[in-house]
């Protein structure tokens, strides 16, 4: 089955469930009322409709209509041997909804098993039905002449829907048949631009006469800012090329265009060999250009909509880092017993973990703030040489401890020759915490993290490798989203905002520098980072480069 004939499929499933109720309810009063009861019949009345309407809802979130498809047959096989049991057994009017099996999946999937499915469905009612009343006789109600208003409604369904059965081919294609009716006009052009002949295409026409293009008509009703490209697909023609095609935008008459701009699209595809006739067909272009311009107003949606984004980001991060300091204040005062001692070792436990948490939450704000000012524009770096191996040994100091508790190895692996960078110390810094914080949350303990570096030419390369769980190749196009995590069973178990390599990634552009990443799951991550040694040029305030740059970031599985 082709995704279209499954999109289908799923389509022709949920418009049975949710038209079911209509069989559904009059079976339930009519059948089960003189049996269970009103309150119960009552029941089954509201019960039945909601569960098919649950039953759609799940139809239309899956992937595959295959299951839905067994699942509903199931389980009309069982209500179709419940209504025969009900209405007196297989001596009822009742049976005739057995074959509705068959015919509804040969309704669905149009194919010889879903008959085949349903054939066997509808001999398991039967055979239940029987078995029920030879088992449990008392449960067997009484034939009557009401039962056949059952098979009717049914028989109606049918009636609305027959003149559809078997249209297989055109339902797939849906649309499709009238997008191959092309729109469109067939020109014969000089190899000057002069139209030689005019006639409607095949199928259905523009809506206007061919003879107002004859002659030096098609050129005159050209948009002046159009005729440059259409010159130079007749200029390609000329020079031997065998296809030309230009996006222009024809002046109409005002009886077929209404309203002050009389201009719609079109595009001109033409064919020539040997300087001779061009053969030409003009087609409607309205369609693609609206879809651009829904295009455009969406992108510029989304840009103001990051835009208002990252301002709010930045406000609520300001709001909230003059509480967390005087909450990180306060809890280093009661821990330092500076009023008085604590008289119970949990209000020194509490403390430090007020403390601790108040550290994580204005890192994770700072972190926010800093990847708003990136993307803004305005993050402000303060280029500066000094020595390369002087970060790599802060970060090892930092974060030594951290591997340590964790029991994974961190080695330094920086030659002399490394040398001087000129570069933000700080974003430098800030790049090798938060790839070597990375690198020792999601490796194993036991495992490995080094830190390297080497100069080639007139840039730096420096890069964290580990021997952690790695990335999948499908989750590497995520990495280095803002607020974007790769998630798996491993990962699962650890706490963070997604924003470490996104601010990396951003820190990395400002310095017009590349970042890669290669990775294998089980076989570990080296994330790789080239920096220019001498810097980037800056603009004259110094906090913004000169010209716009983008870091590229290279995913390898």
């Amino acid at each position: 089955m082709t995704a279209a004939d499954d999109r289908l499929a799923k389509r022709r499933l949920v418009g049975i469930l949710l038209l079911s109720p209509v069989l559904l309810v009059p079976a339930a009063a009519l059948l089960a009322g003189p049996r269970v009861g009103v309150p119960v019949a009552s029941a089954l009345c509201l019960l039945l409709p909601a569960l098919a309407w649950i039953g759609a809802l799940a139809v239309a979130g899956a992937r595959s209509v295959r299951p839905g498809e067994i699942a509903v047959l199931g389980a009309g096989a069982l209500l179709c041997a419940a209504m025969i049991l009900l209405a007196g057994g297989p001596a009822s009017p009742m049976l005739i909804l057995a074959a509705a099996l068959p015919v509804e999946g040969a309704w669905v999937a149009r194919s010889r098993n879903a008959v085949l499915s349903g054939v066997a469905a509808a001999a398991g009612a039967l055979a239940a039905a029987v078995l029920a009343g030879f088992a449990w006789p008392q449960a067997a109600g009484t034939v009557s002449v009401l039962h056949w208003s059952i098979p009717a409604l049914y028989a109606l369904t049918l009636a609305a829907r027959f003149p559809r059965f078997g249209r297989r081919g055109e339902e797939r294609q849906g649309g499709d048949v009238s997008a191959v009716r092309c729109v469109g006009m067939a020109l014969t052009m000089a190899p000057g631009g002069d139209v030689l002949e005019a006639a409607d295409g095949i199928h259905a026409p523009l809506g206007f006469s061919a003879a107002l293009l004859l002659g030096q008509g098609l050129f005159d009703r050209i948009h002046v800012g159009d005729r440059v490209a259409f010159l130079r697909a007749l200029d390609a023609l000329r020079a031997g090329e065998r296809y030309g095609r230009a996006e222009v935008r024809l002046r109409l008459p005002d009886d077929v265009v209404l309203g002050a701009d009389s201009f719609r699209p079109f595009v001109l595809e033409a064919f020539g060999a040997d300087g001779g006739p061009i053969a030409a067909q003009l087609h409607d272009n309205s369609e693609v250009v609206a879809l651009r311009t829904a295009l455009a107003r969406a992108e510029e949606r989304t840009e103001s909509i990051d835009i208002a984004k990252g301002r709010f980001l930045a406000a609520v991060s300001h709001e909230l880092r003059t509480p967390l300091n005087a909450i990180i204040g306060f809890s280093d005062i009661l821990l330092h017993e500076m009023f008085g001692g604590f008289t119970d070792a949990r209000q020194r436990e509490y403390s430090q973990l007020i403390k601790d948490a108040g550290h994580h939450l204005l890192s994770v704000v700072n972190a926010i703030l800093d990847v708003s000012k990136i993307e803004a524009g305005s993050y402000p770096i303060q280029p500066e040489s000094f020595a390369f191996a002087d970060a790599v040994e802060m970060c090892n100091a930092m974060m030594a401890l951290q591997a340590q508790k964790k029991g994974v190895d961190l080695r330094v692996q920086i030659p002399r020759t490394v040398g001087e960078v000129v570069a933000d110390r700080r974003a430098v810094q800030q790049i090798l915490i938060n790839l070597v914080a990375n690198a020792i949350k999601f490796t194993p303990e036991s495992g490995s993290v080094v830190i390297g570096a080497r100069r080639l030419g007139s840039r730096l390369h420096f890069w964290v490798a580990d021997t952690g769980i790695g990335i999948a190749a499908e989750d590497l196009d995520r990495i280095g989203r803002p607020f974007t995590q790769v998630r798996n069973d491993y990962t699962r178990q650890f706490e963070g905002t997604g924003l470490g390599l996104s601010l990396v990634k951003g820190l990395v552009a400002l310095h017009g520098g590349t970042m890669s990443i290669e990775s294998a799951p089980g076989e570990g991550t080296k994330v790789a980072i080239s920096l220019p040694v001498d810097g980037v040029a800056t603009s004259e305030t110094g906090n913004a480069p000169a010209e716009e740059t983008h870091g590229t970031l290279r995913k390898t599985a």
